[in-house]
């Protein structure tokens, strides 16, 4: 990803930073503050599980590349990328330190890889249903404080970005163009691997998602199926 300063890709970063400076993003700093302190959990927690949920479906499948990495760990330090985490909280998209595998270490290479690139979106699911659950225990532990206190004011606000960053993960992960886990997935249920689109759009596909992103592909994407799940994994306790 770092090879992205060196790249057009570089400038599209600029202009979304821009855009969102121009869409009043940072019109009042400390109000953009505070909500990114409030979101921070969300995707500390979000990218770290994510990254994890893929080594850890590597190892377990007979590759210790993540291992002998490090990567076994919900540790953010092992995970968080400083760039992709500067870039996600100033324009809204960033990006973790990939997990690197060796695909000759599987049994079953289509099947192992696919489910690896499914870990890391299943593991998302996983905590955006968790945290619900958290939250709806609260309001029945606790339903004076998260009704009227300031705390339980608090603490909604950041289980719901909890829940909410890692739903945008989810889905967004899922958008098939490289280096995104749904081009992973597309890959292995296709057998696209020895075709001239894959290598097209691997070499691409970077890019192309940046210039998705630059003109609101991926919000129309990511908007109505997040308000979806969001619904749907709350509606699972409230």
């Amino acid at each position: 990803m770092r090879r992205i300063f060196n790249t057009p890709g570089f400038i599209i970063i600029i202009l979304l930073f821009v855009s969102s400076a121009l869409s009043g993003r940072y019109a009042s700093p400390i109000d953009w503050i505070m909500s990114m302190v409030m979101i921070l959990p969300g995707i500390i927690i979000g990218l770290s599980f994510h990254e994890f949920a893929h080594a850890y479906a590597a190892v377990r499948l007979g590759d210790n590349t993540p291992r002998f990495q490090g990567r076994v760990t919900i540790n953010p330090k092992a995970h968080i990328d400083p760039i992709g985490f500067a870039c996600l909280l100033l324009v809204g998209f960033g990006w973790g330190v990939p997990v690197q595998i060796d695909p000759g270490n599987f049994k079953n290479r289509r099947r192992d890889e696919l489910i690896v690139s499914v870990a890391g979106v299943a593991m998302n699911f996983v905590i955006a249903i968790v945290f619900a659950g958290i939250w709806r225990l609260l309001y029945l532990v606790a339903p004076q404080m998260m009704i009227m206190g300031t705390m339980g004011e608090i603490l909604s606000e950041i289980i719901a970005g909890v829940i909410s960053i890692n739903l945008v993960l989810l889905v967004f992960n899922l958008i098939p163009i490289p280096p995104l886990d749904g081009f992973g997935i597309i890959t292995e249920i296709f057998n696209l691997r020895n075709t001239n689109f894959y290598w097209t759009l691997y070499k691409n596909g970077f890019f192309i998602l940046l210039i998705m992103i630059l003109f609101g592909v991926t919000d129309k994407i990511l908007g109505p199926l997040h308000a979806m799940l969001f619904r749907f994994v709350t509606g699972i306790f409230f």
